[in-house]
């Protein structure tokens, strides 16, 4: 856990690049106010994962899940939140879907590699043996 509760807050980069994205240009924010919403996106992560927590203790987990998480929201009558949500959740899963196909591709050409490597260094020796016969 956190030693202070500065620890707890969200880093400002990825703070001031929300703020940036959710408003239009031409607006600026103070330094004070970035801090409050820093501090604010903190504590309703951490109310949200509380929340999640306690839906993972009912079903007797340890680890939390997007479920848990999607019914904490509602929990939390953040139900406008939802079908975002979900629809954020599909595309995280296919991307990592992706990646994991291109893993596996790679993976299974480096074998085919080494295999083709290991046959044509068998292949050589015997070459090199019948042209000393020879």
């Amino acid at each position: 856990m956190a030693e202070r509760p500065e620890d707890l807050n969200l880093p400002n980069a990825v703070i001031t690049r929300i703020i940036k994205e959710a408003l239009p240009d031409g607006v600026n924010v103070s330094k004070e106010a970035r801090r409050a919403i820093s501090q604010a996106a903190s504590v309703f992560v951490l109310y949200a994962t509380s929340c999640a927590n306690n839906f993972a203790m009912k079903a007797k987990r340890k680890t939390l899940n997007a479920g848990d998480v999607l019914a904490a929201m509602e929990e939390m009558e953040f139900e406008r939140f939802l079908e975002p949500l979900k629809e954020a959740l599909e595309v995280y899963k296919k991307g990592q879907k992706g990646k994991k196909e291109v893993s596996e591709q790679k993976r299974k050409d480096k074998e085919k590699k080494t295999s083709e490597d290991k046959s044509r260094m068998e292949e050589e020796p015997e070459a090199a043996e019948e042209d000393v016969e020879n």
